[in-house]
């Protein structure tokens, strides 16, 4: 059928080198050995990833809502820098807005 002799092993890796480039070629290569990593492992029907789950310990994560993390409150002046410079962002977000609307080409301010 097929001889895998060392030309043929020659010429097939030069064409992959030119398919995939030499910059794409070692993610290809990672990619696949994943790919027969996770093969490999569900045929021994071992489908855990996780080493730590292998032994059947769990962790349990706790769920809290939004509301009840308690985020660090900042300073005063901090604050005030913080609100300052949203407002300096919407303003210029703005100018940005204008300057667009004014540089755009007739047809495009008629729709």
């Amino acid at each position: 059928m097929f001889d895998p002799s060392a030309p043929h092993i020659i010429i097939l890796l030069a064409v992959v080198l030119l398919l995939f480039g030499s910059s794409r070629l070692p993610g290809a290569a990672r990619a696949l050995g994943k790919s027969m990593h996770i093969f490999r492992n569900s045929v021994k029907g071992a489908d855990v990833d996780d080493p730590s789950e292998a032994d059947g310990t769990f962790t349990q994560a706790t769920f809290m809502p939004q509301n009840q993390l308690a985020a660090p409150q900042a300073d005063p002046a901090q604050q005030a820098q913080i609100d300052e410079l949203a407002r300096q962002l919407s303003e210029l977000q703005r100018a940005s807005a204008a300057n667009q609307a004014q540089d755009a080409p007739p047809s495009a301010q008629s729709n």
